[in-house]
């Protein structure tokens, strides 16, 4: 092939020269055939290839080669086929006596081919998506897995994201309900994967049935939602880049915070010092972009949504109610109803006929169990000798006075003792523990030990007035005797002080 100076040459000697082709091709000891393709193109136009490379060998194996390749489209990627493979399953099952460079050039261009091409997006003001991403942290001295709700703004690049123990219905509303506080707003439009805490059904037309609390969200904030295609997360790759950025820059190293509330406080902060900066060719800043997308959000509306789930729900014989794998106590007194259980990020509410009887903090486990001691000790009452064996008593942590009280109690009215304190306990049901251990304490240090005596503390307590303790009610306590004092009793006393 002739250099291109060659071509410029022969082109400048024929065109601007007013010389022949023939004479050039003279001049320059050419063929009369390659100076008219010289002067045809500027640049040598290169080998062209008439017809395709016959491969004799590999012809009758190129659908078996498609085949193995549309497969691994649904394999999982590290089972997929390398070129070799592919080499040697054509070799050992089909026969093959070729080399192995042209079923390597085949299989390249066959997946160049197979690779999806995406048409450029632009992205009007008012608009979000959603998702949500994985990470690992150390809360609370215990390494976990974070799970992180993110919502990005295509137009603008801004972000919110917020960190919880785990992806749940909950966690989803939350994140929701936190995120249009950040902005200040409803965006007009979100965009979402099929994930199954907004889509119950994907129906054969494309139709989504939506889950209950999914629809409750739209219901409340008016926020139009879309969907992208099943298995395609591409469909959103704003939020899919916000989830890689996210677990690379905010979360990067691993943190380590005393709980998820320091967690999400840094997360805010990050979020909002994004703002400041500029993302990709843009020459404004994230946060003077931002301005577009708050101008087309709708305002939120007067009272926030409740981010919760609910569910319906049964007290067992042991008055527990299952909720997410853990089991959570209410008052015995309510064993074997029907209950509404209410799911937050941080504690479960159950409800009997609308009232709240229970509450506590959410566990993460499995199988575990969340007990209030309270719940039971109007039936630990009832069964004094199942005090010590109980399960939710185990690990109360009551003050030391107690203990004491206990003893006392039990050295001097033995059974009856028990279920004494077992009273005493149960004051905490109406009594904050403080005021009740308080109680404890002077009715030891007067000599008062009994119920009667510790409640009249307790409620002088409460009601900031001395207490009026009736001994009568006690007749195995020492009894006091109070007489006239006379003057030889002064006399012991001076005789005493002068020995």
């Amino acid at each position: 092939m002739f250099a291109v100076e060659v071509y410029a040459a022969v082109r400048q000697f024929v065109f601007l020269d007013g010389h022949s082709r023939r004479e050039a091709a003279r001049v320059f000891g050419l063929s009369r055939e390659t100076v008219s393709k010289m002067c045809r193109f500027s640049l040598p136009p290169g080998y062209t290839r008439t017809k395709a490379v016959a491969k004799p060998k590999l012809g009758p194996l190129v659908p078996v080669i498609d085949t193995i390749l549309e497969a691994d489209r649904t394999a999982p990627v590290k089972q997929r086929h390398t070129a070799k493979r592919i080499f040697e399953r054509l070799r050992d099952e089909h026969g093959y006596g070729g080399g192995y460079t042209v079923v390597k050039d085949h299989v390249r261009l066959s997946r160049v081919r197979g690779k999806e091409t995406f048409v450029p997006l632009s992205h009007p003001p008012g608009h979000a998506q959603v998702d949500f991403g994985e990470a690992v942290g150390v809360i609370g001295g215990v390494r976990c897995k974070i799970h992180f709700f993110c919502m990005d703004l295509p137009q603008s690049d801004a972000c919110f994201v917020k960190a919880y123990p785990a992806e749940t219905t909950e966690a989803f509303l939350d994140g929701h309900v936190a995120a249009f506080e950040f902005f200040g707003g409803v965006p007009l439009s979100i965009l979402y994967d099929n994930l199954r805490i907004a889509v119950a059904k994907i129906c054969g037309d494309g139709r989504r049935e939506r889950t209950r609390a999914f629809t409750e969200l739209v219901s409340h904030y008016l926020f139009k939602d879309r969907f992208g295609r099943p298995g395609k997360g591409n469909d959103k790759g704003k939020v899919e880049g916000l989830v890689k950025f996210a677990r690379s820059n905010f979360l990067t190293p691993i943190p380590m915070v005393a709980s998820f509330e320091a967690l999400n406080a840094r997360l805010g902060e990050r979020c909002r010092g994004r703002q400041l900066e500029r993302a990709g060719r843009h020459a404004e800043t994230i946060g003077a972009r931002l301005v577009a997308d708050l101008t087309a959000f709708r305002e939120l509306p007067a009272v926030p949504l409740e981010p919760c789930e609910k569910r319906a729900a049964r007290v067992s014989s042991t008055a527990l109610v299952r909720y997410r794998g853990n089991d959570y106590s209410v008052p015995t007194s309510f064993g074997y109803r029907e209950v509404m259980v209410i799911g937050f990020v941080e504690e479960v509410a159950i409800l009997c006929g609308g009232e709240e009887i229970a509450r506590h903090q959410r566990s993460y486990g499995q199988g575990v169990f969340v007990f209030d001691p309270l719940h039971y000790l109007a039936l630990i009452e009832t069964k004094p000798n199942a005090l010590d064996q109980a399960a939710p008593l185990q690990g109360w942590e009551l003050p030391e006075a107690f203990q004491h009280l206990r003893h006392l109690l039990e050295a001097r009215m033995g059974n009856r003792g028990k279920r004494e304190f077992i009273q005493v306990l149960r004051l905490m049901e109406a009594i904050p523990k403080e005021i009740v251990a308080g109680a404890v304490r002077d009715a030891i240090r007067l000599g008062a030990i009994g119920f009667d005596a510790v409640k009249q503390i307790v409620l002088s307590r409460v009601e900031r007035r001395p207490a009026r303790l009736d001994l009568a009610a006690y007749p195995y306590l020492p009894r006091t005797s109070v007489k006239t004092t006379t003057a030889s009793d002064y006399g012991v006393l001076l005789s005493e002080g002068l020995s």
